[in-house]
């Protein structure tokens, strides 16, 4: 097992997270390591998302700390502009995260007052041990694919894949596709591939919140500008998501949530659904909304709960990610959940015992991400000074 040189902080993760933890500490000249699974930095963004995929908050919600989007960026910025945007930001701060390291544990050791990091190297196989005063949690909200259990899937005839496998709809073309999952992901996916001429469908099983990227924008700044209290942002969402889209029971079956769209995103971490041009196509009826799946019947036919089938060619599974930090951070039950998130309520989420932090979890996107990192940035700095 190698032991290598010592830093004051380990980051896991070297997504958006990580990256902003990275530049934060290099601002206050504290010396880091950043640890990351993959072969690549941001690789959900680089390897894992589609094409057509955009920020779907205005950009000034969306930067990491210390670099802005240039002023000539979009407002909404697309993906292959984000990546150039992560490309420079690492360039700038000189960030080199060690790669195809995956951490099988870490714990505090009393006796040195240090974290003991164990990490699989990918590359050779061998363990590596690291230790350090401080670590960081960045491993995201979006860590490992989550496809759920369907009974019959697995002898499905036709192909089925997550999200994380979907570029673009140009190979489906004239293919009858499902969407399980109506989130922004699910929503826009459908959009794309009815656009490449296939056959969508998509599956709406609760209550959704539609609201407008301008309403998304609108909201940000009653909340985080003027700091108009969310329940009176979520009454003007709502009211102005029924006058643009009116009573969306008529065209997905289920109606909006009790709880507004602020509130479902702080407590239960459901996004509203930021409507790009999905709506338009199911109330043309050019995508069908179908209930919940309920089992694979054979062959390509799929049972809903309705007790219809249908066949399909294709199924994506837009079913989100699930958190295995559980699975290799040892001691902590003050932290984390074992969902892998808080368990304190945002501001006092970032922080917790034995110089243990995480960054990215408190379910507000990249704004949240760039909080976490300053404030953690600036803890580290004043217990270090």
């Amino acid at each position: 097992m190698a032991t290598i040189e010592e830093p004051k902080v380990i980051i896991v993760g070297a997504g958006p997270a990580g990256l902003a933890t990275a530049a934060c500490l290099k601002k206050s000249s504290v010396p880091y390591l950043i640890l990351e699974k993959d072969d690549c930095y941001a690789s959900m963004w680089k390897k894992y998302s589609y094409d057509r995929l955009h920020l779907h908050l205005d950009k000034q919600f969306c930067q990491l700390p210390h670099i802005p989007f240039p002023s000539s960026s979009p407002s909404y910025i697309p993906k292959k502009e984000f990546i150039q945007y992560l490309d420079d930001y690492v360039s700038h701060f000189n960030i080199s995260p060690l790669y195809k390291r995956r951490v099988e544990s870490a714990y505090f050791e009393e006796s040195t007052r240090k974290w003991n990091v164990k990490v699989r190297n990918g590359n050779s196989g061998d363990v590596e041990e690291y230790f350090s005063k401080f670590l960081v949690v960045a491993t995201g909200e979006a860590s490992y694919p989550f496809i759920p259990q369907v009974p019959g899937l697995e002898n499905f005839a036709g192909e089925a894949i997550h999200t994380t496998k979907y570029k673009n709809g140009e190979k489906f073309k004239g293919k009858s596709v499902l969407v399980v999952g109506c989130g922004n992901s699910g929503m826009e996916i459908a959009l794309d591939l009815a656009n490449h001429g296939a056959k969508t469908s998509i599956i709406v099983r609760s209550p959704i919140h539609l609201i407008s990227r301008e309403m998304a924008y609108l909201g940000l700044v009653m909340l985080l500008k003027y700091s108009v209290p969310y329940k009176v942002v979520d009454l003007i969402m709502v009211i102005l998501s029924k006058v643009k889209y009116g009573e969306i029971s008529k065209y997905y079956g289920v109606k909006r949530p009790k709880e507004g769209p602020f509130a479902s995103k702080l407590k239960y971490g459901k996004y509203p659904v930021v409507e790009v041009g999905t709506h338009e196509k199911i109330k043309s009826g050019e995508i069908q909304v179908l209930p919940a799946m309920t089992r694979i019947a054979g062959g390509n036919d799929v049972v809903f709960e309705n007790g219809k089938s249908h066949s399909f060619d294709v199924i994506v599974f837009a079913t989100g990610f699930k958190r295995t930090t559980h699975n290799w951070l040892q001691g902590d039950d003050y932290l984390l959940n074992e969902d892998g998130l808080p368990k304190a309520a945002f501001p006092d989420h970032w922080k917790g015992k034995n110089g243990l932090y995480c960054v990215g979890l408190s379910r507000r996107g990249l704004y949240g991400i760039a909080l976490d990192a300053q404030n953690i940035a600036t803890h580290i700095n004043s217990l270090l000074s």
